[in-house]
């Protein structure tokens, strides 16, 4: 059974920095493209950042710059580092991996940033 448990979530000031977890079992990060997705209120979801198994990285123009994507394949575990944070960054923010065998959805994490 996959299971993708994120943390890490909370409350930022803007300006601040968060840094998200997303640790996995039943499926390898390294084996597929893992990414981060977000859903702000009202909003649909969309792609943050992705890494792919060669390692390469892809992200949204609104976070450019500010956010980084890495795994660590010993502990099979992705991670967002999230920087000079804006109040727009507010979301729920979902740890995803795609395999040749399926897509994996974590719970999701808020992240809150007050201005």
């Amino acid at each position: 059974q996959v299971q993708l448990v994120e943390s890490g979530g909370g409350l930022a000031q803007a300006g601040g920095s968060l840094r998200l977890s997303c640790t996995a079992s039943g499926v390898i990060f390294s084996f597929g493209t893992s990414g981060w997705y977000r859903q702000p209120p009202g909003k649909q979801r969309e792609l943050v950042a992705a890494l792919t198994s060669g390692g390469n990285q892809n992200y949204a123009d609104s976070v450019k710059g500010r956010f980084t994507i890495s795994r660590d394949n010993a502990k099979n575990t992705v991670y967002l580092q999230m920087n000079s944070l804006k109040p727009e960054d507010t979301a729920v923010y979902y740890c995803n991996v795609q395999t040749i065998v399926g897509a994996y959805w974590g719970q999701g994490t808020q992240v809150t940033v007050s201005s």
